[in-house]
């Protein structure tokens, strides 16, 4: 896909309207197609009906062009149709050089009883039968007549669906033991915004989704208990810890259960069921209820850490609503089911099967994702580094306050892992499509450590507080849209005066690398040099022969601004000057170049006056 220039971005994003507090209220997020920004807008009605492994299901969606294009072709996602041999997550597995071990041959080896597949069988658009084509994960529709600009349409579907052998993220008894892990399993309808149709063949990377409302009822055998997205709206009909003690339970007669949620102004709907489930519930101070589920028949050891679990996870909601912004849902719910962790609308689903510290931290990292992944929502696709760098960054901060590890710098394994990939010359610009890097490392170091390291950088370049004000104003200025990198720089320039462009091109589109070191000191005179391709301001720390010591800042001169410090500020640096030459005030006995250890340097030894093997 060809790359839209980010001062277009920034021409097609800034103008909004304020977000909305209300969450119930979908039609804040309707933009008329006159304006600056706008976004899609999708309702989904669904019934469900499941037995065993397969279900069938009605979905009425009433989807609102609000774009200034009329459109004559929609697209909807098919996840599970990757889980079949030959689709292009299977054969991009077989080829990749290092394939998740989660994956690798497994789905090639897959039994028609084993695959997952949902097929449409009827697709109707306001009545009337349309044609359709499933091409691969892809549904594509023609329409019988466009979708003005401003118009609503119905689309009424009937499909089945088959749940795969758990191998990624979604699907049945997983190695724990999970039955149903329920994501990506429902005909989604692809995204369309200012860079046309979003339609990528899904090949085990994340998702993009259009916001609106979800009405979903699942018709499942009594047994099982089940979590996800959304309120539970009959709990007196279902029980399993959902309905109100003080009241009589109304159980219906027959196998089956019927559970009916409500999700609004989401855009995705997952679910997870088990007969072996707990299902616990704390309320948190600022009234959100958050869920728990897991197997009770784990060993009493994994039963303790989901016990522990229960507070940290309300500490956790709270930290997160503080330093980003406030939840602006009702529940939360933390489910045992998956491969591993992913985030996904008012929950997550992560293995159970952990000491505490890393069932601690897997909880952190995707309870983090709903800021970033949900309530901002950039496209991951385009932009894995603002969803999974954001999160590392702040689920980090969350981890190193709420467990009191008290670490300098919470950070530093996403600079050891980003100073790996580089010297082993693998790394690739983050600014690649999420499905072509060469390699899932280049993908994972680029996307979680340099995505995580651009924050925790940027507190280097614009100083702690901006980052943390700046990150404030992000998350209002762009939650319940689709924010760009554009949209991130900005913010930061807002709060701190300090001019971005250099910072965001040079870490997110090129893969130039940062070498500062300290050449020559004759004296009082010291020389400094940049040897990478990367400029970065200098924060410098002198030691006088006589013991007394001095901090010095010298800004970039790209930069038209200084951070907030108590250093000595030192005439700026052009970037294109390869040497810096400046006097102190006595003799000198060392010189060091960053001391926080937050500026991305790959070749520390010569950071340090006289030179070490830091």
């Amino acid at each position: 896909m060809k790359k839209v220039p980010y001062l277009v971005l920034s021409i097609l994003m800034l103008v909004s309207c304020a977000q909305t507090k209300d969450v119930s209220n979908t039609d804040n997020n309707a933009k008329k197609s006159n304006e600056s920004y706008w976004q899609q807008h999708v309702d989904y009605t669904m019934d469900i009906d499941v037995n065993g492994y397969q279900y069938n299901g009605k979905q009425k969606l009433v989807y609102t062009n609000n774009s200034p294009d009329d459109l004559d072709k929609v697209f909807y996602h098919l996840y599970f149709n990757a889980f079949q041999p030959g689709s292009q997550m299977d054969v991009r597995s077989l080829n990749i050089k290092d394939p998740d071990r989660r994956v690798r041959d497994r789905i090639s080896k897959l039994k028609p009883n084993e695959i997952g597949y949902i097929k449409v069988n009827s697709l109707k658009q306001d009545g009337v039968a349309v044609s359709h084509e499933t091409v691969g994960t892809i549904l594509e529709v023609t329409l019988n007549k466009p979708i003005k600009s401003g118009e609503s349409v119905t689309f009424d579907m009937l499909f089945d669906a088959q749940v795969p052998v758990q191998i990624r993220r979604s699907g049945r008894n997983n190695a724990e033991g999970v039955a149903l892990s329920m994501t990506q399993w429902y005909p989604k309808m692809a995204e369309y915004d200012f860079q046309g149709w979003h339609t990528p063949p899904y090949i085990a990377r994340e998702f993009h989704g259009v916001w609106g409302d979800f009405d979903v009822t699942l018709h499942i055998d009594k047994n099982y208990v089940v979590g996800g997205t959304g309120y539970l709206q009959n709990p007196q009909e279902v029980g399993h810890n959902y309905e109100d003690k003080s009241k009589e339970l109304k159980l219906p007669k027959g196998e089956k259960l019927t559970w009916h949620f409500k999700a609004p102004n989401v855009h995705d709907f997952s679910w997870a069921a088990d007969p072996e489930y707990n299902h616990d519930m704390i309320t948190t101070n600022s009234g959100i209820d958050l869920h728990f589920f897991y197997k009770k028949t784990m060993e009493a050891k994994y039963l303790k850490n989901w016990k522990d679990l229960q507070p940290k996870t309300a500490e956790l909601m709270d930290f997160f609503s503080e330093n980003v912004g406030m939840y602006p849902y009702k529940q939360y719910s933390v489910i045992q089911g998956g491969d591993g962790g992913m985030e996904y609308a008012m929950s997550t689903l992560i293995t159970g099967q952990r000491n505490f510290g890393s069932l601690f931290g897997v909880t952190a990292h995707e309870m983090a994702h709903t800021w970033f992944q949900f309530l901002l929502a950039s496209n991951e696709s385009l932009y894995p580094w603002m969803d999974e760098g954001f999160t590392s960054y702040i689920s980090s901060k969350a981890s190193n306050k709420i467990l009191e590890r008290n670490r300098e710098n919470p950070h530093a394994g996403s600079y050891r892992g980003y100073r790996t990939i580089v010297n082993r010359g693998y790394e690739e610009s983050i600014s690649t499509h999420a499905d072509r890097y060469n390699t899932n490392w280049a993908y994972s170091t680029g996307s979680y450590s340099k995505g995580a390291i651009f924050l925790a950088q940027l507190e280097y370049v614009i100083g702690a507080e901006n980052v943390a004000k700046g990150l404030k104003k992000y998350f209002n200025d762009f939650s319940f849209k689709h924010p760009t990198p554009n949209d991130i720089k900005r913010s930061m320039e807002k709060v701190s005066g300090i001019h971005l462009d250099w910072y965001l091109n040079e870490w997110t589109q090129t893969t130039h690398t940062i070498d500062y070191g300290v050449k020559s000191v004759d004296g009082k005179t010291i020389t400094l040099e940049r040897i990478g391709q990367m400029p970065m301001p200098i924060d410098l720390e002198v030691v006088y022969t006589d013991g007394s010591k001095e901090s010095f800042n010298i800004p970039l001169r790209m930069m038209r601004g200084v951070k907030p410090t108590s250093a000595t500020i030192l005439k700026d640096w052009g970037w294109a000057f390869p040497t810096y030459t400046f006097d102190v005030s006595k003799d000198v006995k060392s010189v060091v170049i960053d001391k926080s250890g937050l500026m991305a340097d790959i070749k520390l030894e010569n950071n340090t006056y006289p030179a070490s093997s830091r």
